[in-house]
C-alpha cells in the first residue's frame, strides 16, 4: 500500500461512513466544555458525555479523527515517546464509535476489514492482542480467520482501557502490524521481528 496520510484518513472515513458511521468533526486539543481534562487525549474524549448517558446524538454511530495529545493518564505510556515509531507526543487518532448500536462482534470485524481488504495490510503480518480474560474476543478473531497463534492475550496496561479510577472501561483488541526486523520498534508478542499498530 502506498497511501498518503491524507489518503489514509479519507479512506478510513469513507469506509465507516459506508458503515452507517457520522462523520464527526475533530473536538478541539484543549476542551472547551471538560474541566476534568487539560487535553484532549482519546477520540473518545468529545463522547464522554454520551457514554456515561448525560447527553444523546442523533446519530448511533460516529467515525472521527481527532487530534490528541499524550500527557499521561491511567495507562501513562510517556516513557515511550522517542522510543518507538508509534508513540508521539502529538498524533490523530483514528476511531469508530457506537452509542448502543453494535458491540464487540462488529467492531473486530470493521476493524479487520479495513486494514486487510481497504488498506490492504497483508493478513499474515497481524498480529491480535486482547486482555487476557476475553474469551469472547478470542474466539470473534478467530471466527473471521485469525490464527490462534496469532492472537496474544495480554494484561491490563496493555489491553484494559480505562481513563480514570471510575466511568467507561473495559477489555480491548488491538491490531499489531509486524514491518520485520529492519523496522525498529516493540518486539512481537513471540518476539520475532518488530510490529507497529
Amino acid at each position: 500500500m502506498s497511501q498518503s496520510v491524507h489518503d489514509l484518513r479519507r479512506a478510513f472515513i469513507r469506509y465507516f461512513e459506508q458503515q452507517g458511521h457520522r462523520a464527526v468533526p475533530s473536538a478541539p486539543l484543549i476542551p472547551q466544555a471538560d474541566p476534568t481534562l487539560l487535553f484532549t487525549n482519546a477520540g473518545m474524549n468529545q463522547f464522554k458525555r454520551v457514554f456515561l448517558g448525560e447527553e444523546t446524538r442523533t446519530y448511533s454511530r460516529a467515525v472521527t479523527v481527532q487530534k490528541c495529545l499524550r500527557a499521561g493518564g491511567k495507562h501513562n505510556d510517556l516513557e515511550n515517546v522517542g522510543y518507538t515509531r508509534r508513540h508521539h507526543t502529538f498524533f490523530e487518532m483514528l476511531g469508530n464509535f457506537s452509542f448502543g448500536d453494535y458491540f464487540k462482534e462488529d467492531a473486530i470485524r470493521f476493524g479487520w476489514e479495513f486494514l486487510t481488504s481497504v488498506v490492504g495490510l497483508s493478513k499474515d503480518r497481524m498480529w491480535i492482542t486482547i486482555f487476557r480474560e476475553d474469551d469472547e474476543a478470542d474466539r470473534l478473531w478467530k471466527k473471521i480467520g485469525v490464527s490462534p497463534s496469532r492472537i496474544v492475550r495480554c494484561g491490563e496496561k496493555d489491553n484494559f482501557w480505562q481513563m480514570a479510577d471510575t466511568g467507561p472501561c473495559g477489555p480491548c483488541s488491538e491490531l499489531h502490524f509486524d514491518q520485520g526486523p529492519s523496522v525498529p520498534g516493540d518486539a512481537t508478542p513471540n518476539g520475532e521481528g518488530d510490529r507497529v499498530i
